[in-house]
C-alpha cells in the first residue's frame, strides 16, 4: 500500500468498509426525512443527509453494490478514480472518470439511487467524499456481488 494511503488511514481514522475499501462517516444531518426506500415500510425516516471519508487502494476495488438513495461523490486527493454505474432500467454501464478536473475527468460524479455501482482507483490511491441524501443506512445497501442479476454487470 502507498505511504500517503496508510497515513490517510491513520490520519482520518478510516476503517474497512463492508464494499470494499477504507471510510470513516463525517456529518449525519440530525434533520430526518421520510424517505421512499424500497422494501421499507411507508413512512421510513432517514437523516436528510450523511457524508463519508472513502478511500480506494490499488487493487482493491469495491464491490459492485447500490444505495437506495442518491450518492454524490468528490474527488479530494490522489490518482483518479473510475466510477462503474448500471442503469437499473436498461442495463447500461455509464463510466465517470472522477479527478481533478481536465481531460475527461470532473472531480464530482453522481449515483442515482438505485443504480448499480462499484469504483476503483486508476493509480495508487484515491480520496473521496461521498455524500448520500437521503442519509445512508445499511439496512437500504445492497451487495450485488452474489446477486444472479448483477453476474453480467461485473467488470
Amino acid at each position: 500500500m502507498n505511504d500517503r494511503a496508510r497515513e490517510l488511514i491513520q490520519t482520518l481514522e478510516l476503517e474497512r468498509h463492508p464494499e470494499g475499501g477504507w471510510y470513516r462517516e463525517v456529518f449525519r444531518s440530525p434533520r430526518e426525512v421520510r424517505a421512499p426506500v424500497e422494501g421499507a415500510p411507508a413512512g421510513v425516516t432517514r437523516s436528510a443527509l450523511t457524508t463519508i471519508y472513502f478511500l480506494l487502494t490499488e487493487g482493491e476495488p469495491t464491490a459492485w453494490h447500490s444505495v437506495a438513495s442518491d450518492e454524490i461523490w468528490h474527488f479530494l486527493e490522489g490518482d483518479p478514480a473510475e466510477l462503474l454505474i448500471i442503469d437499473p432500467a436498461d442495463s447500461r454501464r455509464h463510466t465517470h472518470r472522477l479527478g481533478v478536473l481536465g481531460g475527461e475527468a470532473a472531480p464530482v460524479g453522481i449515483v442515482p439511487a438505485g443504480h448499480g455501482q462499484m469504483a476503483r482507483t486508476l493509480g495508487a490511491f484515491t480520496l473521496v467524499g461521498c455524500t448520500v441524501g437521503p442519509g445512508f443506512d445499511f439496512a437500504d445497501f445492497r451487495l450485488l456481488r452474489d446477486d444472479a442479476a448483477a453476474g453480467p454487470h461485473r467488470p
